[in-house]
């Protein structure tokens, strides 16, 4: 993505630009650079145009990329919903005849930029067009999973502001995100308004402005607990409790990340790597780092009997066999 976008501020275009992924936001800066650099401001109007193929031909779109601009050099024509390059089986509004674009990809408008949009994660590789749009056309995979590229991209978004960011800021705002790029969008602008220009966010920031869920919250008791600091544990308990947090829903989560903590230890002793062990359980790398880092110093057996006990508890409480708010504070109490 950085390297797309270091092209088109160079303007050195491509004909043809296939933007696929589920985060919207990189697909939508990506356009909007394309427009900026392409088009002067007095030609978007009339010099760009926007089709969704759920509803409009392909070959009226690339009717349109074949016609001469107006008053300038260049147009812009952006196809959205392009699933035909998908493996979803549906039902198409419109017949979309595939050749005109097998056919337009062989010699392409030099006066038109082409945009094909696919809100998807994958695309269906087996299909000739896939190919061929991946050999000839700019790819961007609008996506979180490569961390290394979203780091340099988040470091890039602050410095946009006169704002620097640590290392260890950025991780743990991607940790808090949970894999939504809005979010990040909106946490960034919060706490680059925060620092002002020429200021620094560190982990202090992030934890202070960050949107915490309930879940960075139990996991935060959990570092707590593990590192036995008991009353810094207890505080947060009474903390989630003042937010009308369920104490069994409080259970519920620390089981889940006591279990987290097991499956992480039982995967990295097995031999798998942090990037390995993020795709098995479906979680971000980021968390099995933290999770790495905390179960080296934990025996197999203090998370299973961490997980029993708390199993037991939930049982006791939802069964009215102990006072919930006290089960929880007692079971914080015997990690002393």
């Amino acid at each position: 993505m950085l390297e797309i976008h270091k092209k088109i501020k160079a303007h050195k275009f491509s004909p043809v630009y296939l933007l696929y992924g589920k985060e919207t936001h990189f697909i939508n800066e990506t356009i909007t650079l394309l427009l900026q650099n392409v088009l002067k401001e007095e030609e978007r109007d009339f010099n760009s145009s926007t089709y969704d193929l759920e509803e409009t031909p392909l070959d009226i779109a690339l009717e349109d990329a074949q016609t001469i601009p107006f008053f300038g050099d260049k147009r812009i024509i952006i196809m959205k919903n392009a699933s035909f390059l998908t493996g979803v089986k549906e039902k198409d509004k419109v017949e979309h005849r595939l050749e005109l674009l097998e056919k337009y990809m062989a010699s392409p408008s030099p006066t038109a930029i082409v945009v094909i949009v696919v809100y998807a994660e994958k695309l269906d590789e087996r299909k000739k067009l896939t190919k061929l749009l991946r050999k000839e056309a700019e790819v961007l995979e609008a996506s979180l999973s490569d961390e290394k590229s979203i780091l340099q991209w988040l470091e890039n978004e602050v410095n946009h502001f006169d704002v620097s960011i640590t290392e260890e800021a950025s991780h743990l705002l991607l940790q808090y995100v949970r894999n939504s790029i809005t979010l990040l969008v909106h946490e960034i602008n919060k706490m680059v308004m925060f620092v002002g220009r020429g200021g620094s966010i560190d982990a202090e920031t992030v934890h202070l402005l960050s949107s915490k869920t309930i879940e960075d919250n139990i996991f935060e008791l959990i570092e707590n607990v593990m590192e036995k600091k008991i009353p810094e544990a207890m505080h947060i308990f009474q903390d989630l409790l003042k937010l009308n947090e369920e104490p069994i829903k409080i259970v519920s989560l620390l089981v889940s990340q006591f279990r987290l903590l097991y499956q992480v230890k039982d995967l990295s002793s097995r031999g798998y790597g942090q990037q390995q062990i993020a795709t098995h359980l479906k979680i971000h790398p980021y968390r099995v780092k933290l999770a790495l880092q905390k179960v080296t110093g934990f025996s197999f057996n203090y998370l299973k009997n961490n997980i029993d006990e708390l199993a037991n508890l939930d049982y006791s409480m939802k069964t009215g066999k102990v006072d919930k708010r006290l089960g929880v504070e007692l079971f914080i109490l015997k990690q002393a």
